[in-house]
């Protein structure tokens, strides 16, 4: 799926991750539009973005949280463990307020909404590029507040889940079964019902029942705030 397209090494090298082609290729026009960036790599996979990034040596990789199999989240954990100075930021549909700061303590640097407009994402990338961390006005302020004393970071109840049970609870809402979900993730049966209770009790839910429905219905929010 990597498309190199060698230019002059003094472009900036951006390799894109996201399952969605036709918001891939617009990406790819976007970037290919500055005179100082390139595209030298694509992939809609984690596993193939890990496959090809060594070779390609990107500056800067974008990446989905959404992603099919591996999740963006842990894709970025895995470039940190690969090669800690690969640089990621996350251009995604998913509310900003429940992964942003997830990607930052996973070592990203930044996140930013798809719907946001072409020169905001530009200004991203090249905040990313330059070793800066690039955060929306609104949620710069809410991790500052949290950071400072003044938000209590366990209000919400999906907000003390870990990033594991946040993609198991993900992957209920679109209506997969545990098995499915462990081969997915390549877990154990067992170990993702764990997790399933491990939710149930955060989520204060008392059945199965009320997990998959709850998370359903989270789903279906999380997809209206991506439209």
């Amino acid at each position: 799926m990597a498309k190199q397209m060698p230019k002059s090494k003094d472009y900036k090298k951006i390799f894109i991750v996201d399952d969605h082609p036709v918001f891939r290729e617009g990406l790819v026009g976007l970037i290919k539009r500055e005179a100082d960036l390139t595209v030298c790599g694509e992939a809609d996979t984690a596993g193939q973005a890990l496959t090809d990034v060594e070779r390609l040596n990107p500056d800067l990789m974008l990446v989905d949280i959404g992603l099919p199999g591996r999740s963006g989240l842990e894709l970025i954990k895995d470039l940190r463990a690969l090669r800690p100075e690969f640089a990621v930021l996350v251009i995604s549909m998913h509310d900003e307020t429940l992964y942003a700061e997830r990607v930052l303590r996973a070592g990203g640097r930044g996140y930013i909404m798809k719907q946001e407009g072409p020169q905001k994402i530009l200004r991203a990338v090249r905040q990313a590029l330059d070793g800066q961390i690039y955060l929306s006005e609104k949620m710069s302020v809410r991790i500052l507040d949290a950071f400072s004393g003044r938000r209590d970071r366990s209000n919400s109840p999906i907000a003390r889940l870990t990033d594991r049970e946040l993609e198991i609870l993900q992957l209920i809402g679109e209506g997969k079964d545990s098995h499915l979900i462990a081969r997915q993730l390549n877990l154990s049966f067992k170990t993702v019902d764990a997790h399933r209770g491990n939710i149930k009790g955060k989520l204060n839910l008392k059945s199965g029942t009320e997990l998959i429905c709850y998370a359903a219905r989270w789903v279906e929010t999380q997809q209206s705030v991506g439209k």
